[in-house]
């Protein structure tokens, strides 16, 4: 009788258990990126509907500012376990494929937990304090870390399962065993921990993923674990973002005949003439049949549109210097002239951090600023990448935590350099939204498109937060330098634009924030890589944002007077920028040998020769429409002509 009661009571706790839903294996650490992770759930009855219930995320870190709150909220409404009563929430790489995808690296590492609660997802917003209320079951696990006292006592919950249990270079996850205990072993998502159940039949796409052109075929082929007993019969789909079938031809519904264990067919990409940038195609399975499930899916594949355009001017490795004029006003930089020393970058300061101009804007913005101003000429559909001195897709900009294959956005003055790594929005609210700014607002600083380029990002972490310099960050291995006068420009404007910041010699510690080096080499790389047709560009289009300019693209110059070997001299005014007139003056060929014709005008000439750091080379006297003669050095110089009815300036290389 004795033996019944125990049983009778036993009974019940497993009914009780299983009548909702448990957490039935969680993998939060894969080797390499957490590219594979996941969490499976498993109802006691079969097809069981998940409506009402949300799976919650919290930090158990107690040193952290967040320890024992939610960092994310996963909404199970809508989803429904399977014939076993099974779920997998996971990454795109889990094989087979979770019923629903979250991102890469998204589950954390560490004392945290993984709870199930019976609630609406506004009950558990980001940094909510952890609870037993309402919950349904919860799994407490580290990886190698200290007991999550604090996330314990609020859980009411006192188990907590190493997932590094055993091999750290294996790939482990913490399984659920029948009598409600955890064990760790290789993991088994989408199936029953034991190995009982029904079994599926898989179905594996098999296609080359790499780049297609368009007009270019390619094969998909669909394949089982095992042989089908009766035709399987399905369809698939490519569309994803902009990509519809208007770009694609061919069949996409797949019949796998009976004793068979595969179907292919033929995919054309259709060759338009219509400039749509490059898209990806996305290879999704329709809805499978009753006993099979999908060992992947959401294949990405680039489709390269080979009707890009393109911009007159060239690439930094290849740069122009006369297609792109400055679009700052005339009077500009007008109140500069007369000052010098601190007066003078006091002056500056007021025109580009001027608070009832400049324009502050997002973190989010910033990429579709460099979109934008960051075009490779050769092809517009592609950004130009700083550092490694060549062009990656736009499509290619990083979304995960891996940055290999990627662009993304580099800081020229690092984020924890500056003191502004808390970071603004990465949410984009374009042109139109803004805040407004001024000098002490550092954290401006970090959404200041003047400072961010588009680059590799293995080599933005190669970079890391180092000064610039030959014993610092030089670029990498067989770089020609094509960026290093760009780099030593924006440096000094955030200089100037920030008064938390500055320029100095020698190589501070990575630690230091404020302080960037090394001066010396920075003003030497501005002049020996001056500003070019791509860089005027970037300046040119920033500026319709943020309402205010890099004065040391417009005024090469300007640096030695600002931080160089001519501080504390009079600025005497502009020697970079076009003056408009009515004339369209002419110097050609440029760049020149040193023979040099000049037309466009019907007058005589005085013409003044600067160099780079604006220091007067030489004087000229000269007719209308004639030829000149220079003797000068390789490099850029800036002619300055004058007559009683005109004042403009060119920019001109000698090339000898």
């Amino acid at each position: 009788m004795i033996k019944n009661v125990i049983t009778l009571v036993l009974l019940l706790i497993y009914s009780t258990i299983n009548s909702q839903v448990v957490i039935n294996e969680l993998d939060s650490d894969t080797p390499g990126i957490d590219d594979k992770e996941f969490v499976e759930l498993k109802s006691a009855t079969p097809f069981f509907s998940l409506s009402g219930y949300i799976l919650v995320f919290f930090n158990g870190n107690p040193l952290s500012s967040t320890a024992n709150k939610s960092y994310i909220t996963i909404d199970l409404n809508g989803l429904t376990t399977d014939a076993n009563g099974i779920i997998v929430i996971g990454n795109n790489l889990v094989s087979p494929i979770p019923e629903k995808i979250i991102s890469n690296n998204l589950i954390q590492n560490g004392e945290d937990a993984v709870v199930i609660y019976q609630a609406l997802p506004s009950a558990f917003t980001d940094g909510t304090l952890a609870t037993s209320v309402n919950l349904i079951d919860a799994l407490i696990y580290d990886t190698s870390d200290a007991q999550a006292t604090g996330l314990m006592n609020l859980l009411n919950i006192f188990v907590q399962t190493n997932e590094n249990l055993h091999n750290l270079s294996t790939t482990h996850s913490i399984q659920r065993k029948n009598d409600g205990t955890y064990e760790v072993k290789i993991p088994t998502p989408n199936a029953n921990n034991d190995g009982s159940g029904i079994q599926f039949n898989g179905v594996t796409i098999s296609v080359n993923s790499s780049h297609k052109n368009e007009g270019e075929s390619f094969i998909i082929t669909y394949t089982t674990q095992t042989n089908v007993t009766s035709n399987l019969n399905f369809t698939f789909s490519l569309n994803s973002g902009n990509f519809t079938t208007q770009d694609y031809s061919g069949n996409t519904a797949i019949s796998i005949l009976s004793g068979t264990n595969s179907a292919s067919t033929t995919i054309t990409l259709i060759d338009d003439i219509i400039d749509e940038g490059d898209e990806v195609l996305r290879i999704k399975f329709g809805t499978l049949p009753s006993g099979y499930i999908r060992m992947n899916d959401n294949i990405f594949i680039r489709v390269v549109d080979n009707d890009f355009s393109t911009s007159p001017w060239g690439t930094p490795l290849n740069p122009t210097y006369t297609f792109v004029q400055s679009t700052a006003s005339q009077d500009y930089y007008s109140s500069l002239i007369g000052k010098s020393g601190t007066v003078l970058k006091q002056a500056l300061q007021d025109i580009i951090a001027n608070p009832n101009v400049v324009r502050a804007h997002n973190y989010g913005d910033v990429t579709t600023i460099l979109n934008n101003s960051d075009l490779n000429p050769l092809n517009n559909n592609q950004v130009w990448q700083m550092y490694v001195e060549s062009p990656k897709a736009k499509l290619d900009f990083q979304t995960t935590a891996s940055n290999t294959g990627t662009w993304n956005r580099e800081h020229i003055y690092p984020q924890s350099r500056g003191g502004f790594s808390n970071g603004t929005s990465d949410t984009p609210d374009g042109i139109n939204v803004w805040l407004p700014t001024n000098a002490n607002d550092i954290l401006a600083g970090h959404a200041d498109a003047h400072h961010i380029r588009a680059e590799d990002g293995p080599e933005n972490s190669v970079r890391g937060n180092r000064d610039y310099g030959l014993t610092a960050y030089n670029g990498p291995l067989g770089n020609q330098g094509s960026w290093k006068g760009d780099v030593a420009r924006a440096v000094f404007y955030m200089d100037v634009r920030y008064n938390q910041l500055s320029v100095v010699n020698g190589d501070p510690d990575d630690s230091t924030v404020g302080q960037l080096g090394d001066l010396n080499t920075l003003l030497q790389w501005h002049s020996n890589d001056p500003p070019d047709d791509f860089e005027m560009n970037r300046n040119n289009y920033i500026y319709t944002w943020q309402i205010n300019r890099n004065p040391f693209i417009d005024l090469p110059n300007l640096a030695s007077y600002i931080l160089g070997s001519n501080q504390g001299q009079i600025w005497q005014g502009n020697l970079s920028l076009n003056n408009i007139t009515n004339y369209k003056i002419k110097l050609y060929p440029n760049p020149s040998s040193g023979i040099i014709n000049l037309s466009g005008i019907d007058t005589n000439l005085v013409i003044e020769i600067y160099n780079i750091s604006g220091r007067l080379i030489d004087t000229l006297n000269t007719n209308a429409n004639s030829q000149i003669n220079v003797n000068l050095q390789s490099g850029i110089y800036f002619f300055k002509l004058s007559s009683s009815t005109i004042l403009e300036y060119k920019k001109v290389i000698i090339s000898n």
